[in-house]
């Protein structure tokens, strides 16, 4: 994997107006890079656009939609506009939900796998080209920790990242042979917008995302592994405990979960056992 320095090079980022992807944006342009950001508002991309320019960052932005082929057309020909190329492509544009499998809407697994799973493939198909004649050129996919393990009432939302962690080390491999570097960050809970823009909140149990990292924090790490070019990059300690517990004894992990699941349906366990014991 290369090392690189960001100065100077082209930078696309999905999903640029909000959380995460903002924070990339501005630091990315603050370490020099020449920074195309994409998102649906234009409102929150003209708002992104002032604050990077303001501090003297040279950014240019598309209104896009990442899940239809005229809205990563519409990147390709902004990069080329702007930039006359591309050299990191940045997937982070994402959407989740949260709740039981069994009770979850089939639409909204379909939704969240069009945007985090095929929008983030589709874009990443349609840059190779320009990519193959970039400098130093990456791939960095924004993951999650769930997609190194699942957990109860995260079941879309994780298989969806479960699934941009195979397809990256697949591609990495395959990619090899044209210099471009594939590299996944995988934040854990992030102080963000994005649990209130999930598809659904059905979850028991909510997580705390005001106690995980900042989305400043994590682009710095983000663009810390994309100028060492590291392969691939957990946050947070807890992030990083939970992989590394479940690498060795995920048995642990799997009983951890459960217990949790069954206190916080206990009352629901209790009547279906009464009702069972009546029936007899």
């Amino acid at each position: 994997m290369a090392r690189r320095k960001l100065t100077g090079l082209r930078v696309l980022v999905t999903g640029a107006s909000q959380g995460i992807g903002r924070a990339l944006v501005t630091e990315a342009a603050k370490r020099g890079a020449k920074v195309l950001a994409a998102a649906r508002s234009a409102e929150l991309l003209g708002y992104l656009a002032t604050e990077v320019r303001g501090a003297g960052g040279t950014v240019e932005t598309v209104v896009a939609d990442v899940t239809s082929p005229e809205g990563r057309q519409a990147m390709v020909d902004a990069a080329t506009r702007h930039f006359g190329g591309l050299d990191v492509l940045v997937n982070n544009a994402g959407i989740g939900a949260t709740g039981h499998f069994m009770d979850s809407d089939p639409d909204v697994l379909r939704r969240i796998f069009e945007t985090n799973f095929f929008g983030l493939t589709e874009t990443t198909r349609v840059f190779l080209p320009l990519l193959k004649q970039g400098a130093t050129p990456a791939i960095v996919n924004i993951s999650s920790v769930v997609g190194k393990r699942a957990l109860p009432a995260r079941s879309l939302y994780s298989s969806s990242k479960f699934a941009v962690a195979g397809f990256s080390e697949a591609i990495r491999a395959e990619l090899a042979k044209d210099g471009i570097d594939v590299i996944v960050v995988s934040p854990g809970l992030t102080q963000t917008n994005f649990s209130q823009n999930m598809l659904e909140q059905k979850a028991k149990m909510q997580l705390d995302h005001l106690r995980g990292m900042t989305s400043e924090q994590v682009a710095v790490a983000t663009l810390r592994a994309l100028e060492k070019g590291s392969v691939d990059v957990t946050l947070t300690l807890k992030g990083k405990m939970l992989v590394l517990v479940n690498r060795f004894f995920p048995w642990f992990v799997d009983w951890k979960a459960k217990k949790t699941v069954r206190g916080l349906f206990a009352d629901e366990i209790a009547a279906r056992e009464a009702a069972r014991a009546g029936a007899k």
